[in-house]
């Protein structure tokens, strides 16, 4: 076979804003992935997969990405000249699935969805352009119990996950109230679009920048650390006073006390008011199931980026301090959000379908729960490896492998072509717990020696020279071939916590 030039050969390396999954990640993101399946599954969710490509105009335009409007997702044209698109969200194949389908499904419709999507954006750290959704979703119902039972979820999940009451908090907003306070101040209306979009920007940043930040983009604009000037909204002073006493107005220690007091300080829109009622009907729904405000609280800064919500709207935000390898406090913030969409189905139709869902942005969350279960075993074990002394026994070394199989241990035969020192460095790298080794002696006594590499390691520790390991021989003991299974088992138990 001719070689390829030096010159020639592509370079092995990833593309920007994408990432590998390790066995021990991946491991780790089915079992976060089985708990949230359990618990949507438990509210009467069902799943469903649609396809990652779709057509471009199916999709919409909703990302809050302006500087790049036309690159917000990643396209193509098919042989027909029609143009496709990776999905960047779950929600909007979902729009498609139920305007194809609607005649047919259950009203309301309730489904979850898990899988990648694609934003074709700048990327950054802890911004990746591939990356994984869980949502769940109910269409088909305008009342108010389905935009708190979303929020029940939320908060049920994070719990399943391990995360303390108290080590979260699920916010929750209105865009109906957020409307009301843009036409108090003069917004309203198609005009001043990318007037609102700007104020809605300047409100999401609260908890990174604090008031003055937001008073600053509010008015001519904002100078960061780095000298980069950000363009504000250009509002007057009356109008900035505004929508920051609506920002400024702290959670209470019930609902109805936090509603109330953003009732004292909006003017009277019908919007407005419509939204806080609607705020009020979610707040009596929560508390009524035992979800208090130490789970379940009302944000007046939650916006959510997307343009297509409609009413409620929904963040699950991490509240749990942790250290980063630099000794520096880590913020996760954020981790899944949602909101009510009721005419996104309408695009298709024609028709207004009210709908409201939840998507849990999942590389994020893992990341979370990583950090606040370090320390604790994340890997699992590796297989069992056979190792193969003579090759002309390669039929005895899997019939081996075979039978811890058989008996529900993960096993393998070591397949390549190396030596024992070799053999053993793999089972090493394959996180091993322990190797089976039968040579020739013990072929003719019928048994197998087992060498407990997990007990070897901790071994190796203390013991001080080549001389004590030999005499010692630690954590290797041969058994006949008949309780091969049971003594495997037996190493296995004793390393369950590990």
């Amino acid at each position: 076979m001719q070689k390829l030039k030096k010159d020639q050969r592509p370079e092995a390396r990833l593309p920007k804003g994408f990432q590998d999954t390790g066995p021990a990640d991946a491991r780790a993101l089915a079992r976060m992935l089985t708990t949230i399946r359990e618990v949507y599954e438990s509210y009467g969710f069902e799943p469903l997969e649609t396809s990652a490509i779709e057509y471009t105009d199916a999709l919409g335009k909703f990302l809050p990405d302006l500087d790049r409007p036309n690159a917000g997702v990643f396209s193509f044209q098919d042989e027909d000249e029609q143009w496709l698109s990776l999905r960047y969200d779950l929600t909007a194949p979902l729009a498609r699935y139920v305007a194809e389908n609607y005649d047919r499904l259950p009203k309301p419709y309730r489904r979850y969805a898990t899988g990648p999507v694609w934003r074709n954006e700048k990327p950054g750290p802890g911004r990746f352009r591939q990356f994984t959704q869980f949502d769940a979703d109910t269409v088909g119902s305008e009342s108010v119990a389905a935009d708190a039972e979303i929020c029940m979820l939320a908060a049920d999940t994070m719990e399943r996950l391990g995360i303390k009451r108290g080590d979260y908090v699920l916010k929750v907003n209105n865009r109906k109230v957020l409307d009301g306070v843009m036409e108090a101040i003069g917004l309203a209306g198609e005009e001043h679009a990318a007037s609102r979009l700007t104020v809605l920007r300047a409100i999401d940043k609260l908890d990174r920048l604090g008031v003055e930040g937001v008073r600053a983009l509010l008015g001519k604009g904002r100078k960061d650390e780095s000298g980069d000037f950000t363009k504000g909204a250009g509002l007057d002073e009356a109008q900035i006073a505004k929508v920051i006493g609506y920002v400024s107005v702290e959670a209470a220690a019930s609902w109805r006390e936090t509603v109330a007091r953003l009732r004292a300080v909006l003017d009277d829109t019908a919007v407005g008011r419509e939204g806080l009622d609607e705020l009020d009907e979610i707040a009596a729904l929560a508390e009524g199931s035992g979800y208090g405000a130490d789970r379940i609280r009302i944000d007046p800064s939650v916006v959510r980026g997307l343009e297509y919500y409609t009413g409620p709207v929904f963040e699950a935000e991490l509240t749990f301090k942790v250290t980063g390898d630099d000794g520096q406090p880590v913020r996760f913030g954020s981790v899944g959000g949602g909101g009510r969409y009721d005419d996104l189905v309408a695009r298709f139709t024609g028709q207004r379908v009210p709908a409201t869902g939840f998507s849990i942005g999942v590389s994020r969350l893992l990341s979370a729960l990583q950090y606040l279960k370090k320390g604790e075993s994340n890997a699992g074990h590796g297989p069992v490896v056979v190792l193969v002394m003579d090759r002309k026994d390669l039929p005895r070394y899997q019939r081996l492998a075979q039978r811890l199989r058989q008996a529900g241990i993960s096993a393998e035969m070591y397949l390549g072509t190396s030596g024992m020192k070799a053999q053993m460095k793999y089972a090493d790298r394959r996180g091993a717990p322990c190797v089976v080794i039968q040579g020739g002696d013990e072929i003719a006594k019928g048994e197998v020696q087992i060498k407990d590499l997990i007990e070897g390691a901790k071994a190796s520790e203390t013991i001080k020279d080549a001389k004590e390991w030999r005499e010692g021989r630690p954590a290797q003991f041969s058994v006949s071939e008949d309780q091969l299974v049971s003594a495997v088992k037996g190493v296995l138990e004793r390393h369950s916590g590990d």
